[in-house]
């Protein structure tokens, strides 16, 4: 059976995973892009992520995120060190949820791409913890492949979502 704090958990393991990950790079490797196979690099990705995650952070208790309302940091983007300092305020704000937080009702905004207004829908912390472990293992899978153009090294299961790691495991337990 499922228990609800792996959603806290878990979120918490991909922050240090992306803080080990900014901790063993350098600038360049941090910013290289390589248009057109990707426009931005190792930093951008993580901005991004780390986006989302201050907007729920900073409006769960509220009882509404706006994913569309993102800061945008150029600085975290570019200079690693911000990143990993960034990274640790977010995970340090993570902390602060309990168990006993995760079905507070939640509204939540997010832009679909369609030229219509999107309307709030109705979510729980819960929920959103679980939408934050996608999308950041969606943008680790991103990581991935620039960190494989660079010939660096990619962390074993870096970008790959856990159902699927659970699935080879259990494909390759099968196989012995």
């Amino acid at each position: 059976m499922a228990q609800p704090e792996a959603a806290l958990t878990d979120n918490l393991f991909y922050l240090q995973q992306a803080g080990d990950l900014v901790s063993n790079l350098n600038s360049t490797q941090y910013t290289h892009a390589h248009p057109p196979a990707y426009k931005n690099g190792i930093g951008p990705h993580l901005r991004h992520c780390l986006d989302h995650y201050e907007l729920f952070s900073s409006g769960w208790r509220m009882g509404r995120v706006d994913y569309d309302q993102r800061p945008r940091r150029d600085h975290q983007a570019q200079i690693p060190a911000a990143m990993a300092r960034w990274i640790q305020e977010q995970s340090d704000g993570l902390e602060t949820i309990s168990v006993a937080d995760f079905e507070r009702p939640l509204r939540v905004k997010m832009d679909g791409g369609s030229e219509m207004t999107q309307p709030w829908s109705q979510s729980s912390v819960l929920r959103e913890l679980q939408f934050l472990i996608s999308h950041t293992v969606h943008h680790f899978a991103l990581i991935a492949m620039i960190l494989h153009d660079q010939q660096l090294t990619v962390p074993p299961g870096f970008g790959v979502a856990p159902s699927t790691l659970k699935f080879e495991a259990g494909q390759s337990a099968c196989a012995r």
